[in-house]
């Protein structure tokens, strides 16, 4: 039996009949994934509270061991038994971690000791597990024609995916949440607008947006949540908007943070500077939709040389060769 299911994997045809089954089975289960997914708000407003809490907490042990005080607030991470032994007990924090990774792992929504934690752990575990998974497929699964030399190249090029993995997963999340923030950002920048026309100060008017815009994308809620936190709890706001430009990571949101620091600092009318921002952000918009209509007829070639013409040219000349064999 054993040997069946290795000489099975180890046939290319059977691979690749595999890989085809796993692929419509993946396509059936996107188009019903919309369906499945759960409103994970709750979740995300508790990720809020509890940075929000490690903020306050923060700035609460700055001002004591400032004021000369001795009592310290703590603050209590649940990260997760496992990671948190492998990170405490490899010491993992001190030679896998660095700066990088963390604003990385905050500009893709994760945050919290433990967040850090699991990143750390899985960035040991996945060169490991894929190397032994590439050596193992190499050397006794696959009966492949390649020399040992070849063959343990492979399994170290598996190795080196496995060290990229996390960082490639890392880029896809900060990729998707920049652009669900920047298909929001103008309807925030509105709301803006209209809170500070109103007469609501600057922290009103940024909770205020926060619940408001989280129908729309709970990512840009979530960060304007940490600001309205921030804003609260720092002594200076200028840091809250600069930690808002590292978390976003838009050209956009650091347009907007530069206007609300010089309103801070000079005192000039905020809805005006905001009404010439929201313009431009939906004129870079449509700019963007009409550079993307214009790529649309050159990216159609290639698709209409390769699939559309072969079966056009097959329904013009089948019937003709017909004729033509049918009279000789």
């Amino acid at each position: 039996m054993m040997d069946e299911i290795l000489a099975k994997l180890g046939d290319p045809g059977f691979l690749v009949t595999l890989l085809v089954s796993l692929g419509c089975a993946t396509t059936v289960l996107l188009a019903f994934i919309p369906l499945l997914q759960k409103d994970d708000m709750a979740r995300r407003i508790k990720a809020v509270s509890s940075e929000r809490e490690r903020i306050r907490m923060r700035e609460r042990e700055r001002l004591a061991a400032s004021s000369g005080q001795q009592q310290k607030a703590t603050l209590r991470y649940k990260t997760g038994g496992l990671s948190k032994q492998l990170v405490e007990g490899l010491n993992l924090s001190s030679w896998l971690n660095t700066d990088t990774a963390k604003m990385k792992l905050a500009m893709a929504g994760f945050r919290g000791q433990g967040a850090e934690n699991a990143f750390l752990a899985y960035r040991l575990a996945a060169p490991i597990v894929f190397f032994i998974a590439g050596a193992v497929y190499l050397f006794f699964i696959a009966h492949l024609q390649w020399s040992f030399l070849m063959k343990a190249g492979a399994s170290v090029a598996c190795a080196y995916l496995g060290i990229k993995a996390p960082e490639i997963f890392l880029n896809n999340k900060i990729g998707k949440r920049k652009k669900a923030m920047g298909r929001a950002y103008p309807n925030m920048v509105d709301l803006l607008i209209i809170c500070a026309e109103s007469g609501m100060s600057i922290e009103h008017s940024v909770r205020k947006v926060a619940q408001e815009i989280g129908a729309e994308s709970i990512e840009l809620a979530e960060e304007m949540s940490l600001l309205a936190a921030e804003m609260s709890f720092l002594e200076n706001r200028r840091v809250a908007f600069e930690n808002l430009t590292a978390r976003v990571g838009l050209d956009s949101v650091k347009q907007l943070t530069t206007v609300l620091i010089q309103s801070e600092k000079y005192g000039t009318p905020l809805g005006s500077a905001l009404r010439v921002l929201a313009q431009e952000s939906r004129d870079a918009r449509m700019t963007a939709a009409e550079k993307k209509a214009a790529a649309l007829p050159p990216s159609l070639t290639v698709p209409m040389i390769v699939f559309f013409l072969p079966g056009l040219f097959c329904a013009i000349l089948t019937p003709a060769i017909i004729q033509i064999n049918h009279w000789n």
